[in-house]
């Protein structure tokens, strides 16, 4: 599961930087998102890969390996919201860059 799991967050990673090095600004901004997915994965990750398991420790002495760590969790969301946030700026901030220079180059220009 770990191998799996870090294979996709490897592949995620590499096209986004991959994406985020190309001239036009969609494909920034894909690379922008592929790479927030890339990181969102890596932080749930970091919350212990569990099956099945309770995301609540309650009181007592019991163990706490049994148990999901519910701050990633919430991390993730919170990172899935603000990364919809951004990628809906960039949209916008694109749309009204092609408007005012008549191209979706990055630089301005076509290379002409």
């Amino acid at each position: 599961m770990e191998i799996v799991l870090a294979i996709g967050i490897g592949v995620l990673t590499s096209s986004g930087v991959w994406l985020i090095l190309r001239p036009r600004t969609f494909q920034v901004i894909l690379g922008l998102s592929l790479l927030s997915y890339a990181v969102n994965l890596f932080i749930y990750a970091m919350g212990r890969l569990k099956v099945d398991a309770p995301p609540i420790v309650g009181t007592g002495g019991v163990d706490p390996a049994l148990y999901d760590d519910p701050l990633p969790q919430a991390l993730v969301l919170t990172a899935i919201v603000i990364s919809f946030a951004m990628t809906a700026l960039l949209l916008v901030v694109l749309l009204a860059s092609r408007g005012i220079t008549g191209t979706d180059h990055v630089d301005g220009d076509d290379g002409e």
